[in-house]
């Protein structure tokens, strides 16, 4: 189940920590979370749905323990940098770009865009964040506008 998933809990990994080893240590704790819940899972949504719940609370609870521990206004570049891969430079720089501004929204932002990046229909979505899918197709709409906004001040 976790290895038919591991897609899904590697994009909320890479969404919410900026290290290889942070990353690990996620993956690692939402592998233990979804063990610890398992007898819990009712059936009643699909797996990859529940998967990405446990994940996206695991995420967020180990990114504010860890907030805490960081002056907020002290953060340097690299402390969000993302690993470079050798293809086109320019679309290096610009994925790079979108994922730090994504790194910048709220929790709920960046789990609703992780969720939208990674082709999650609008009621899947609903259902992992646990608001309408009226309300994720409004913040879809206005965190793309926020998005472009700081992508492209100009």
């Amino acid at each position: 189940m976790v290895s038919e998933n591991q897609a899904i809990i590697n994009k909320v990994c890479f969404g919410y920590t900026n290290n290889l080893e942070d990353r690990n240590d996620l993956r690692q704790e939402i592998i233990i979370q979804i063990w610890k819940a398992y007898p819990s899972f009712n059936h009643k949504s699909k797996i990859s749905t529940w998967i990405y719940r446990i994940a996206l609370n695991t995420a967020i609870s180990n990114f504010r323990r860890k907030k805490r521990n960081i002056e907020s206004n002290k953060l340097l570049p690299a402390y969000y940098q993302i690993p470079e891969v050798e293809e086109n430079k320019e679309l290096e720089e610009n994925i790079l770009r979108l994922y730090q501004l994504i790194y910048g929204l709220d929790d709920l932002e960046k789990a609703i865009m992780l969720l939208y990046l990674d082709y999650n229909s609008y009621s899947d979505i609903a259902d992992i964040v646990g608001i309408s899918e009226t309300n994720v197709a409004t913040k879809i709409n206005r965190i793309k506008l926020k998005l472009k906004s700081q992508f492209n001040p100009n």
